[in-house]
């Protein structure tokens, strides 16, 4: 049953369908134009389809909105979306802001709003939930809320500070770390790093793992030492030292210093590296076993909930000591395989000793024929002595595929 009244925040992430009820995309945001009386009505939805092109839907052609979901009439226009001056997205610009209530009240900040369909057709803000300002010092405390609708409040004067950056992080909590970096791009820059600065550091590490190379650095640029080890430490080895080695020297040598003196060594390995080869390319954290581990013993390295998906598809076995750089490197075993036979089978007999592994100054253009002609996930790294050092993986290859503002192509 379609809805006539629909609060905006639990619509992003919703799927859009087509009549057909095929998929065409989800919802990231909705805009809303102000009038010159009265609220401000929906024009209509951003819309992430597929290869994270964001398009817009005008309103009037969303059919129906019900359950989590949006239905379109089917036509959808293609071009990139590109914001019209009096309209204002709901989620990335008015969540958060303050309004005071006319009734003397004092003063809350929305939290949500509602649009409500009405008989001539048009979808109109019919209602706000506010929230507040909290009474207690105590970091749980939180204000109480309230509704009102779009005449009873008006917005504080200082309108250009826009919403709170947890309030859009609030809002979307519930993103991947992918589609989380897609919608920072869509902010404003200082209000990117605004947002960015409020990431928990796991958060934060995870998203800078998936932004362009410019805007890693002035993320960066904002933290101090301390907190920017603290991040790196917490990034993929490979994208750290991508990420440090365009950071000035004097500062990337302090940062260093404040890292776990491990993951530093590893990114100060992987530096050395040029940027276009196995070893600029590689991960140093893939799972590694002893030829005489059982299956079960590689399986539960497989589940732990650190590994990345891309690194638990192999299991690379070597001789001691089992961290890079490793003893003398003696095959991989695919994940495939494993679930092939018994927990109490060893790695040594299960070997593939056919995948080649490379040296570190192997160039880019090797690793992707590689890649395509073996049908690869992972590619072992090893140095002159035979020791395993590293893995490039097929996302890494992927990156470099792709033209540099892959990730801007869709806005």
């Amino acid at each position: 049953m379609s809805a006539t009244r629909v609060f905006i925040a639990r619509l992003a992430g919703c799927g859009v369908f087509d009549p057909a009820g095929d998929r065409v995309g989800k919802v990231i945001d909705v805009l809303v134009s102000y009038r010159k009386s009265g609220a401000p009505k929906a024009t209509g939805m951003l819309v992430e389809i597929s290869g994270r092109r964001r398009v817009f839907v005008p309103i009037a052609r969303v059919t129906s909105i019900s359950a989590g979901q949006v239905i379109t009439t089917g036509l959808i226009d293609l071009r990139r979306f590109t914001q019209r001056g009096q309209e204002v997205r709901v989620i990335a610009e008015i969540l958060g802001r303050k309004v005071r209530l006319l009734d003397g009240s004092g003063s809350a900040s929305i939290d949500d709003l509602a649009v409500e369909l009405g008989k001539n057709g048009e979808w109109v803000v019919s209602e706000l939930f506010l929230r507040r300002p909290k009474t207690s010092a105590s970091p749980f405390a939180r204000g109480a809320t309230l509704f009102a609708t779009w005449e009873q409040v008006v917005e504080e004067a200082k309108t250009e500070e826009g919403q709170s950056a947890q309030q859009l992080i609030a809002t979307y909590s519930e993103l991947r770390p992918a589609d989380l970096a897609s919608a920072l791009l869509d902010l404003p820059d200082e209000r990117m790093i605004e947002v960015a600065e409020e990431l928990d550091d796991e958060r934060l590490a995870d998203v800078l793992e998936e932004l362009p190379e410019d805007e890693q650095i002035d993320i960066i640029a904002e933290l101090d030492d301390e907190r920017a080890a603290e991040v790196l430490d917490l990034m993929e080895p490979d994208d750290a030292a991508d990420l440090m080695a365009n950071l000035p020297e004097e500062r990337t040598e302090a940062i260093l210093e404040l890292m776990d003196e491990e993951e530093a060594d590893d990114i100060r390995m992987l530096m050395q590296f040029d940027e276009f080869t196995a070893g600029g390319l590689m991960t140093t954290e893939p799972i590694i076993c002893a030829a005489d581990a059982t299956v079960a013993e590689a399986m539960a390295l497989i589940r732990r909930k650190d590994v990345a998906p891309v690194l638990a598809a192999s299991v690379f076995v070597t001789l001691p000591p089992y961290e890079v750089a490793t003893g003398r490197y003696l095959g991989v075993v695919h994940f495939q395989k494993l679930l092939r036979y018994p927990p109490h089978e060893r790695l040594g007999s299960l070997l593939d000793t056919e995948l080649e592994p490379v040296k570190p100054d192997t160039h880019i253009s090797v690793i992707h024929r590689t890649f395509a002609n073996y049908n690869l996930v992972a590619l072992p790294v090893i140095d002159d002595e035979n020791r395993l050092i590293g893995v490039v993986t097929v996302d890494d290859v992927l990156d470099h595929l792709l033209p540099d503002d892959w990730r801007e192509e869709g806005h």
